[in-house]
């Protein structure tokens, strides 16, 4: 994991600082809301329904226990006792007082974290694949790289002030676990014939309003050139960007309007005309990154666990556990654990303070003290002993968090939604909860296999919802909560947008609805053929027409 050196605490704190002098004089009515409101959004802070809302950055969403250990302080000393991981990688605190807003930040920066830039226009929270180090099918760690643009992007005086937010997503691996084709940029690791590694480079995709799928700009983009063409992008996206109609100012809208050749000729122009063509700055803070990402002390072990077997053979919910949360592992001996933060009827992504403290302790005892944060809301425990997997699974059983729902349909991915933010038109919780009682029954969802349902409470998309293979999207009809539903969504390396099916439904329909199309599923799958591979073979008329049979 990434330390921060002089310069990082010193960084922090001195922005700490300076939010507390603002925080103080809005309080004293010296700044007005509209005078305050760009402070705060540069520094996380979000004024929603009911309270202020913290976005805590977790940088490609790597995690030490001590920093989880903080969260779990936070979420009991100036919360209710829990926080809500989201899709960015990072954790929002939802009942936050102004006037407390700096000591949070102040017992962040004790940990080496902090808010900086989780809101704005301005270059958001890097993130990347949650198994990066670990997977067994990864090139290798991306996550050096999303710590050198980390450090780049963080409060670059060029892009700043963007037109619109800005996000990156990085990864190292063949699939695609970062979601890098639905973000302003997207970087995929690829290696040459010649064994060499570069990066794919995809610019212009992105969800909300008008959801695309990024293009590549760059197929093949050596390392060390990489500072200096995102640079370039991101210039030509700040000179060209649309400033007067912010529906209309993210990078896929000017991507799309130009054509993407057309913006590639601008990209590669800028490029050739950067002022400082050295790299060697660049390619020595990676060197010095990278050193802080070393393997940890493997033990050599044996592919093969006795006692793992024989723990899933006297324990039958053990291996089902074991069968749908666990990854494989790039080093024998040792497995990767997705701990479901989506337990039956429970809110995906909310941790309780006493949660994220066990998380912590197994972390430290059992995973070399390193948990992730994934994009679809869970926690990840990334090198863990499979002699120790059944201990981890006792240890989660025992504080709710064992549901060995992973990648099924129990697994959903929801934005807050009515319940919370004051940009939602509909509840997406308990949208979610239905859903997740529907197929509470593990046969069933065993049967349906892997699934990914997302739910989000606008247009704005923060609950991924078109990219979901079923996406669900609330929204306000004469002042009553109903929801569309869309199909063959898809945020991986086969990256699509999800097609609406028809008329939206009320909030007490939609589990049924969604029973409705995975029944049909099953009827009309292929042998060992997953959701999305059958939807592309039928199209969505037989959904369709299932679906609104009786209508």
């Amino acid at each position: 994991m990434y330390r921060y050196d002089e310069f990082d605490h010193q960084f922090v704190r001195e922005r700490t600082r300076q939010f507390r002098d603002q925080a103080e004089r809005r309080l004293r009515g010296d700044l007005s809301e509209d005078e305050f409101r760009p402070l705060r959004l540069m520094n996380g802070l979000y004024l929603q329904l009911h309270a202020y809302m913290l976005r805590i950055a977790i940088p490609y969403g790597t995690l030490s226990s001590r920093q989880m250990r903080q969260l779990a302080l936070i979420a009991e000393r100036w919360d209710k006792g829990y926080g809500h991981f989201t899709t960015r990688q990072n954790i929002q605190f939802n009942w936050i007082k102004l006037e407390d807003t700096a000591d949070i930040l102040d017992a962040l920066a004790d940990v080496e974290m902090h808010a900086i830039q989780t809101s704005g226009n301005c270059i958001r929270n890097v993130t990347t694949d949650h198994w990066a180090g670990a997977a067994a099918d990864e090139i290798t760690d991306p996550r050096p790289v999303g710590e050198l643009i980390r450090q780049w992007s963080s409060l670059h005086p060029e892009f700043s002030y963007l037109p619109r937010k800005f996000k990156i997503a990085v990864t190292g691996a063949p699939h695609d676990r970062a979601a890098v084709k639905v973000h302003d940029i997207g970087l995929r690791l690829h290696r040459n014939d010649a064994g060499e590694t570069g990066w794919e480079v995809i610019v212009g995709g992105g969800l909300g309003r008008t959801p695309m799928v990024g293009v590549t700009v760059r197929d093949f983009l050596p390392q060390h050139e990489l500072i200096g063409y995102l640079e370039a992008i991101m210039r030509v996206y700040n000179l060209y960007g649309r400033r007067d109609n912010k529906y209309k100012a993210r990078i896929k809208i000017l991507v799309h309007e130009i054509g993407h050749d057309k913006f590639r000729t601008e990209v590669e122009a800028e490029y050739a005309n950067r002022p400082h063509p050295s790299t060697e700055v660049e390619e020595r803070e990676l060197k010095r990154i990278s050193a802080y990402f070393a393997p940890p002390p493997f033990e050599k072990l044996p592919r093969w666990s006795p006692s793992f077997e024989e723990a899933k053979l006297s324990h039958p919910d053990f291996a089902r556990w074991a069968r749908n949360n666990l990854g494989a592992h790039h080093t024998d001996g040792y497995a990767i654990v997705n701990i479901s933060l989506k337990p039956e009827g429970g809110i995906p992504g909310d941790a309780t303070a006493h949660q994220m403290r066990v998380m912590a302790d197994l972390a430290e005892r059992y995973s070399f003290d390193e948990l992730r944060v994934s994009h679809s809301q869970n926690i990840v425990l990334p090198h863990v002993r499979k002699d120790d997997l059944f201990a981890v699974w006792t240890a989660l059983d025992e504080v709710g968090l064992s549901a060995a729902n992973y990648g099924l349909a129990g697994d959903i991915i929801a934005c807050p939604g009515l319940d919370y933010c004051a940009l939602a038109t509909a509840r997406s919780i308990p949208i979610a909860q239905s859903i997740s009682r529907k197929f509470a029954e593990s046969k069933k969802q065993d049967e349906i296999g892997r699934i990914k349902i997302n739910i989000s409470g606008c247009i704005n998309a923060c609950g991924h919802h078109h990219v979901g293979h079923i996406g669900i999207l609330g929204l306000d009809k004469k002042g009553e909560e109903f929801y569309q539903i869309t199909l063959g969504g898809s945020s991986a390396e086969n990256a699509s947008i999800g097609t609406i099916l028809g008329p939206g439904f009320a909030g007490h329909e939609v589990a049924d609805a969604i029973e409705t199309i995975l029944d049909t599923y099953l009827k009309l799958r292929e042998p060992d053929e997953e959701f999305l591979v059958t939807y592309r073979r039928l199209g969505a008329k037989p959904f369709k027409e299932a679906l609104y049979a009786t209508a």
